[in-house]
């Protein structure tokens, strides 16, 4: 069965699909011959502008054909060439394409199928590169972040069994600029627990061990004179994207500052702080109110009072900046910030804290807002 051959302005379709299409743009281009002075440069001009900004949105090489055309009739209308200007010439030229297209209807036929062929190879190939560089490039992040995860486990649960008497100490020290913890000749007066001891020879700057029950947060807490070092430093001071739990630089355990800070990335994966925000949820506080939290010199139980989000503020906006109370310089000024928390806290407690009260707050990203943060502050309690 023969093919049915679809013409249009001297083109072969294949299909009524395409045909359709064509239609549409040839009764674009008969109303845009209509109301065109072919023999006005001017018309010439503005309708070739129109073209070329894509004013007219065409569907096939019909579009195409007639831009060519109106650009051939402005330049013989601008050289003064005769001849081929008017509506008249346009006829002429489409009756002369009609007439090529029907005389030889296989070989137009054959090169535009060749051309759409050619068209939809390349597509295909460029396609099939940029699936490749992506997969590549998926199978890369997802080699280094399983290899930081893996090098962050190893190093926890190397830390983990130095503190629980299964391991073995280091036999050369961690290099270190130095322990903050011994800024202060008060550290003499204090005796190192036991459990931590070993964990000192492996690295200088641990100052602690964070735990909740039931969760994943159980890592030690480490502290440099900057904040920015364990963002992406393990306990190993290695280079790792998961970071590690570090104090502020301004919290001083020696010394005991009124609030103990302590920072840890919110991982997509769970790890450092990644399930800190579960607190939002009051069901979930009251399963987990207390908090585990060593310093190297003492053990301490913490009671969680608020529950807040919060962000990054700029040093001139007038605020409550939770990650600058460290120390209170008085009565007045503890109250005037358990007031401003307990204001912020997304449910009530019931837990309150009185002036010489030791806290402990934990403070992670929040991507609800720019700069956003989630925080969790408790109080130390006497062990029962």
């Amino acid at each position: 069965m023969a093919q049915k051959v679809y013409m249009v302005e001297g083109r072969q379709f294949r299909t009524e699909s395409d045909y359709a299409r064509a239609k549409h743009d040839k009764e674009i281009i008969d109303r845009l011959r209509t109301k065109t002075n072919f023999r006005d440069k001017k018309d010439l001009e503005i309708l070739s502008n129109q073209l070329r900004s894509g004013k007219y949105k065409f569907m096939t090489l019909l579009g195409q054909d007639f831009q060519e055309e109106v650009e051939a009739l402005l330049k013989d209308v601008s050289s003064g060439k005769k001849g081929r200007s008017g509506s008249a010439a346009v006829k002429k030229t489409g009756q002369k394409s009609i007439k090529k297209a029907s005389e030889q209807p296989e070989k137009i036929s054959e090169a535009a199928v060749a051309e759409a062929l050619q068209r939809q190879e390349k597509q295909r190939k460029l396609m099939l590169r940029i699936s490749r560089i992506v997969a590549i490039l998926c199978l890369g992040y997802f080699g280094v972040y399983s290899y930081y995860n893996y090098k962050t486990e190893s190093a926890f649960q190397q830390m983990n069994e130095l503190k629980e008497g299964g391991g073995a100490a280091a036999a050369t020290p961690a290099a270190s600029a130095g322990p903050l913890y011994t800024l202060d000749d008060a550290v003499a007066e204090r005796e190192v627990l036991e459990e931590y001891k070993k964990l000192l020879n492996n690295n200088k700057k641990l100052i602690g061990w964070i735990k909740i029950d039931d969760t994943n947060i159980n890592y030690p807490v480490l502290q440099t004179d900057n904040n920015e070092y364990y963002l992406d430093h393990n306990v190993n001071e290695e280079y790792d994207i998961n970071g590690s739990i570090f104090m502020d630089k301004d919290c001083d355990i020696v010394k005991p500052s009124t609030n103990y800070i302590l920072y840890g990335h919110h991982m997509k994966n769970g790890k450092m702080f990644g399930k800190l925000d579960s607190y939002q949820s009051e069901s979930y506080y009251k399963e987990h109110p207390y908090i585990s939290f060593d310093t190297i010199y003492e053990k301490g139980t913490y009671e969680v009072m608020y529950v807040f989000r919060s962000r990054v503020y700029k040093e001139t906006e007038i605020v409550f900046k939770y990650y600058q109370f460290i120390d209170a310089n008085g009565e007045q000024e503890f109250e005037s910030h358990m007031q401003e928390m307990a204001a912020m806290s997304l449910y009530d407690t019931g837990v309150t804290a009185s002036y010489g009260d030791q806290l402990l707050t934990l403070s992670t990203c929040d991507y609800q807002e720019t700069d956003g943060r989630f925080v969790v502050v408790a109080k130390k309690i006497a062990k029962e």
